[in-house]
């Protein structure tokens, strides 16, 4: 049997001039790829739904959860957390790169459906890093903004995982709040950095394809603590 190839569709810059990034289909399979490294795939969305899902778990009795997503890319994770978050709760999503935001509305307006008009929603077109600067303002934060804590389309997304981001990840969340970060593989010093940070970490072993198997991707649920006399 013949297989379709890709058609590329679109490219984008990322700000900053770190690369690009492509928009490709085939048949009715989209893919976003930096360079030759798929950043995600519209048949593999297992992993990012369980970012939105875990991270929920957790803060199912916060009253009026506010809950930040940093990168919108397909939407799995927005979608995902629209499911299961209840009519007054607040969603923010940072996307850093304009084009992809376009993509949602444009030529993936099929994948992503109607989640862009849900009046919980709010998109910024910005890095969100710059969003943690208020504190006690999240309830949830969940970021898969790049391949994980070792970024591959952005050297500034380390700036997340350092132990001085780590630790404005901490004061932007509310107590009994988490951090909840996406990674395709482990990295037993990030765990380090957020343990030094004053989180209280969990980690989870998910599959990319949910139960229909695929690869094993790594999420890291890191709870702030709701002692205002504990580490933070």
């Amino acid at each position: 049997m013949a297989v379709n190839p890709w058609i590329l569709l679109d490219t984008a810059k990322v700000p900053g001039g770190e690369g690009d990034l492509r928009l490709l289909r085939r048949g009715s399979e989209y893919s976003i790829m930096a360079g030759s490294t798929s950043l995600m795939n519209s048949r593999m969305s297992g992993s990012e739904e369980a970012l939105a899902t875990l991270s929920w778990a957790r803060i199912a009795s916060q009253p009026r959860p506010h809950m930040l997503i940093g990168g919108l890319g397909m939407g799995f994770t927005l979608r995902a957390a629209q499911a299961i978050l209840p009519p007054d709760a607040r969603i923010t999503v940072a996307e850093l790169v304009p084009a992809v935001v376009a993509w949602a509305r444009g030529p993936m307006a099929e994948v992503h459906g109607e989640s862009l008009s849900d009046p919980r929603l709010t998109i910024r077109e910005a890095d969100v890093g710059r969003l943690l600067d208020d504190e006690n303002r999240y309830d949830a934060i969940l970021l898969d903004v790049d391949n994980g804590p070792e970024g591959l389309t952005r050297d500034s997304n380390d700036g997340l995982y350092t132990a001085r981001g780590l630790r404005r990840a901490l004061r932007a969340l509310r107590a009994g709040g988490v951090l909840a970060v996406w990674s395709s593989h482990t990295s037993a010093p990030f765990t380090k950095r957020l343990v030094a940070a004053g989180f209280k970490v969990e980690e989870e072993r998910v599959r990319s394809r949910g139960s229909k198997g695929g690869e094993r991707h790594h999420i890291w649920l890191a709870s702030k603590p709701r002692s205002a006399g504990t580490a933070g």
